[in-house]
Formats: structure tokens, sequence, C-alpha cells
């Protein structure tokens, strides 16, 4: 077994309720924070007491359905009024990294009212904690499906050994089941579920993060009244080379082209900051290389359109494939921003990006007015065509009652009919 997938066994899959992601691995967490890398833990004599449950947890899904969620079949008045209804408007899908779901109950108030992200058809949605003391310890998944009434499927990604990085690491409480992974929502039948492992991009028991696990893919076959469609709730690796995200999007479209051929949207936080940021000493590189290009040019250019250049071959690789991305998106405008007055943002960067940088950081930004923005988040598409020239947003400006963000991330949307 490669060791940027340990704990990956197929044969360990499981598909069921919550109960699935019990366990009782905590106890092996202070022996597991001793060692600094992959290979150190494979090695050790630990592995064998942690490798079956961490196995069985990390390969598991659960999937869960809602009595608001729509049945098979659209028997009922009620189920033939969504129908009629959702014939007439095409599919609408939205994707959004909730940042671990901290804010909770501001990212349910959005995803209930807000004119651009209510009544979606399905929901992908990136970053969701099980049992993580910086989100309350709920299940946000499984809590998300019953306070919106859908249909759910979550994947574990990791088994965190700490509470976090940057600020998450000063919040209060313990951690109870660690968990962190990603998650589809729908009010249609969800079938075929299931999820595919990528190679991480670093190892993940070194630094101040440690880890266990690896990031997936998730599928699901979603039955809506217009046809079936597949989709396909993506995360890319953030600590990484722009070589190693094209990789791990090869290993998702390879495994798409074994399944029987349907209309396909791929969603989610694809982290194409333009940087490799495999480690600090990579990042700074970048950085420098950016500072040369012209930091304005750099911020206006190429950050909001990764596209165009430093991560050009991965939507190249789409487009070859047959897949649409630029139809499908606000190319162009930024998902992710950073200020450099942001405390918070400031406070996570310090825990990859050594001290001496700022000053250089701080003055790159300021070329710019203190504000630079990324794409990281988008759809592409197969079998699918967007309802209109307006059929994508970009949602920006997502705040709780007291004006704070709920989520470092934009949510995205889309309309799209069935080809």
């Amino acid at each position: 077994m490669s060791l940027e997938m340990l704990f990956n066994d197929p044969s360990a899959a499981q598909i069921g309720p919550p109960e699935l992601l019990e366990h009782d691995l905590n106890q092996y967490f202070p022996e597991l924070l001793k060692f600094e890398s992959t290979a150190e833990l494979a090695a050790s004599s630990i592995i064998e007491k942690v490798r079956p449950e961490a196995e069985r947890i990390l390969n598991a899904i659960v999937v869960g359905s809602e009595p608001e969620a729509v049945a098979t079949g659209f028997h009922s008045s009620e189920t033939s009024k969504h129908r009629v209804a959702a014939l007439g408007r095409g599919i609408a899908a939205a994707a959004w990294n909730i940042e671990r779901g901290i804010m909770f109950d501001g990212i349910v108030d959005a995803l209930k009212h807000h004119d651009e992200l209510k009544d979606k058809d399905a929901l992908l949605l990136t970053e969701l904690d099980h049992g993580m003391a910086r989100s309350g310890n709920r299940f946000v998944a499984r809590e998300l499906a019953e306070r919106l009434g859908l249909n759910y499927a979550f994947a574990p990604v990791y088994i965190a050994l700490q509470k976090g990085s940057g600020v998450e690491a000063a919040m209060e409480g313990e951690n109870t089941l660690s968990i962190h992974g990603l998650a589809m929502f729908s009010k249609w039948p969800m079938r075929n579920v299931h999820a595919i492992p990528l190679p991480n991009g670093k190892d993940k028991m070194w630094g101040k993060e440690k880890r266990l696990g690896f990031l997936r893919a998730l599928i699901a076959d979603i039955e809506h009244p217009s046809g079936t469609f597949r989709t396909v709730t993506i995360h890319l690796d953030a600590h990484c080379s722009r070589a190693h995200r094209r990789r791990q999007m090869k290993i998702i479209l390879d495994h798409l082209d074994t399944l029987t051929p349907l209309p396909t949207l791929l969603g989610g936080d694809w982290n194409t900051t333009t940087f490799n940021s495999q480690n600090s000493t990579r990042a700074i590189m970048s950085y420098w290389r950016r500072v040369f290009m012209g930091p304005k040019r750099v911020a206006t250019r190429h950050l909001p359109h990764p596209e165009r250049y430093f991560e050009r071959p991965l939507f190249s690789d789409l487009e070859s494939r047959g897949y649409d991305f630029r139809s499908l998106n606000n190319v162009g405008t930024g998902t992710l921003h950073y200020h450099v007055e942001s405390i918070e943002k400031n406070t996570n960067l310090r825990d990859w990006v050594p001290e001496w940088c700022f000053p250089f950081i701080f003055w790159a930004a300021n070329r710019v007015g203190g504000k630079v923005s990324g794409r990281l988040d988008w759809f592409a598409g197969k079998g699918i065509e967007a309802a209109g020239d307006k059929a994508a947003a970009t949602i920006g400006g997502l705040h709780d009652q007291d004006g704070v963000p709920l989520s470092d991330h934009d949510a995205i949307s889309i309309r799209f009919f069935l080809r």
C-alpha cells in the first residue's frame, strides 16, 4: 500500500448509518502525535492497533434520508408538484466550502433563505466536521440534512489527531470523534453512492496539523425528474503542487470513464491557488516568482484566472475529456479573499509560512490595495448545458446577523439542463 494513501482498504468500505463512524481511536492519539512522518508511523508497532479501525472509518460512507426529501417513484400529489416544478426550471446546484461548519446556524439560514442558495437540487459541500470541538462536536452533514429536509451522503477524509490549525487550535473543548470530510445533499433520491481515494500532496503526519487519511471524491447518481445525472463532490489538495492537483483530477476523470455514461456535474473546492504549497520553501519560491512577475499583474490576471497559465494543464485535461467549465462558472471572479488586516487569516498563515515572509506578503498585497482574490471553487460538466448566459453565480458577502463571515470561501451556483 502506498504511504500517501495509508489506511485505504477498499474491502473495508461500508455504506450505512452514522453508527459506522463510532470509534475508540482517540486513546491512541497522544502516541500517534509523537510521529513526524507517515513512514515512521507505518514502521511502528502501533500501526496494527489503529489500522483496522482507521481503515473502517476512512473507507466508510454515511447515507441518510429525511422525510421531507422527495421519495422514489413520484407517487404522492405533493411529489408530483415537486416533479412538475422541477421539469420547468431545469436543475439547480451549488458548491460551497463551508469551513468545517463552524458557523452552522448561519450556514443553515443561508441555504434555506438566500435567493442564490435555497431550493437546490444538489448541494456539493466540502469541509464538514463530525465530532470536532471547533464546530461544536456536531455531525455537520447529518444536522444540515435534518434542518434542510434533504437526503445526504458523507465521506470521511481525515481523522484529526488535533483540534486544528491556526485559530482552531485555541478553541475551547476537546474533539469527540475527530472526523473531517465532504458531503452531497439532494431532495431527490441518490443512488450508486461511492467514493474514490486521492493521494495526499504532502505527508499529513508532518507539521502542525497531524491527520490520518486522504482526500476523496464523493460520487452519486441523482434521480431528477428531468433524468438521472451524476454528481461529484471534489476537494483537491491545498498543500501540494499544481502537478499533484492535476494528478488528483486525472484519477477522478479516469474513474468516471469506467462508469455507465451519464450527464455529470463536478463541483467543489479545487484549491487552484496557482501556488506550489507542498512545503513552506516551495510556497516562498512561488511567492517570489509572483513578485518578479509583478504583484498587480498576478493579482488581476492570474489569481482569479488560474486556468490561463499556472493551473492551465488541469483545465486543459478537463476540456480534452469533454468537460465544459467556461460556461458553468463566473470565470475571473474570486471565491477566496485575503486582506492584510485579517487577523484570523494571518494567524492561520503563520502555520505554513515563516514569520520573516510577512513584511513581503504585506508589501505585495498593499501594491493592489491590500486585498487579493483567487478563484478556488469550480464546476465542470459533461452532457449538461448551462441554462443561459447568467446561469452561473458566485455568491459572496455571506455573513451571520452579527456580520461574521460564514466561511472563508464564497459559494458558487449553477442552473443547467441535461442534453
